[in-house]
Parts: C-alpha cells; sequence; structure tokens
C-alpha cells in the first residue's frame, strides 16, 4: 500500500527555526532547541555542517525525540542519509543539494522535502519537482550566510503568487524587521540567530511568534 503524503500545515511554517550550536555556551543542542520548543517554535532543522555521521545521528535521533514530545515537524539540513537513520520527517535541502526527485525516490512520498530558492524560476521548478514547501531569502543582509543572495521584497511577493506549496522567508530577520515582510504572502519566517543567539531563548521564541502570527494575518 503506498503511503500517503504527509500534508504540511501552513501553520506549522510560522516560526522555522534553524539550529545554529555557535552560540551554544555551557548548554547542549537539545537544552536549546528544548527552549526554543517551549517558547512556541513551529518547526525544526537541525543543520551540522561538520559533524562525523555517528555523532550527528545521535544528536538527530535525539532532537527527533524533542520534536515529537511537542509534535512539532523535523527537518534534517542536507543529509538525506542522516534523514533517513533517525526517520526523520524529512529534509531541507539547497540547490546545490541532490534534486526533489531523487530525495522523494530515497524518501518515500511521506515525508517532507523543503527546498531553498532565491527566484522566480527556482520556486516554480521546486515545485514541479515535488517540493512540500520553499525556504526564500535571504530577504536581508544575515551573518549567518554571509554569501547569501539577495531576493527583494517584489521577488518574494512573485514566488509566493506562483505556487501553491508554503514559503517560508529565510535571511536576518528578526524582531526589528519582520512587519517589513508584511503582505509578501509568506507562511512564516525561519531564524537562527534571532532565536538561538538570544540570551532568553524561550522569551525571544515567544516574541517572534507573535510577531509573526500578527505579521502573516496581515497578507
Amino acid at each position: 500500500m503506498k503511503l500517503q503524503k504527509l500534508k504540511l500545515d501552513r501553520k506549522s511554517m510560522l516560526l522555522y527555526a534553524v539550529t545554529d550550536r555557535a552560540w551554544l555556551g555551557a548548554k547542549s543542542l537539545s537544552m536549546v532547541v528544548r527552549e526554543a520548543l517551549e517558547g512556541g517554535a513551529s518547526f525544526i532543522q537541525l543543520r551540522e555542517k561538520n559533524l562525523p555521521f555517528d555523532e550527528f545521528l545521535a544528536e538527530a535521533n535525539e532532537i527527533k525525540e524533542l520534536c515529537k514530545e511537542y509534535m512539532v515537524p523535523f527537518v534534517i539540513n542536507d543529509n538525506v542519509d542522516v534523514a533517513l537513520a533517525c526517520d526523520a520527517d524529512g529534509v531541507h535541502l539547497g540547490q546545490d543539494d541532490m534534486s526533489p526527485i531523487e530525495a522523494r525516490k530515497m524518501l518515500g512520498d511521506n515525508k517532507i522535502i523543503g527546498i531553498s530558492a532565491v527566484n522566480l524560476e527556482q520556486a516554480i521548478l521546486a515545485e514541479k519537482q515535488g517540493a512540500d514547501y520553499l525556504g526564500v531569502g535571504a530577504v536581508f543582509p544575515t551573518s549567518t550566510k554571509e554569501d547569501a543572495d539577495y531576493v527583494s521584497y517584489e521577488e518574494l511577493k512573485k514566488i509566493c503568487e506562483a505556487v501553491s506549496i508554503p514559503v517560508v522567508a529565510i535571511g536576518g530577520i528578526g524582531a526589528n524587521n519582520i512587519m517589513e515582510l508584511k503582505g509578501s504572502g509568506i507562511d512564516g519566517i525561519s531564524v537562527v540567530s534571532a532565536i538561538f543567539a538570544q540570551k532568553n531563548i524561550k522569551e525571544a521564541t515567544e516574541n517572534l511568534l507573535k510577531l509573526s502570527k500578527e505579521m502573516v494575518s496581515s497578507k
């Protein structure tokens, strides 16, 4: 029997948190992710560029259980092998990673596949190839990814109008500028430092979620 493809609730895209161990200090990654989940993070992406496979997998299993506890979707950045091994909800892939078609063959129909896009052409192609959602940006300058392509408000709006799948904006978004995205048509924001670089992660997450809801309701 063919598994039914997992349907993404657009509300789960309101506050999409991408992990980064740069600001951990004395805390573990699971500790800071729990704080973000307690604050209302609605989607978690585990992003690790340099961990060996076994360590990455152990961490993925730990974060997956946390996300299950809070009933929040959990995806792995780039690494389809880790996503398969830990039975994550899916993967998020960049333009230079595996195509959504290949990822779908490996992961099956019931997993989430997110794709990064920086222009209308990439966005439309990603949806045609089976992406479940798009991460579009960078919409503002960002220190997390200094070589990121800039996506204008106009281009972001065109993308949202052209695709039927959920869209989250990413790149340099924080409490100070989120309302500038009002009216673009996005379903939420994807953030790294706006959550994980903050002294009080739970409080910062609660504030961002409130702002994201306000911004999205004005679209």
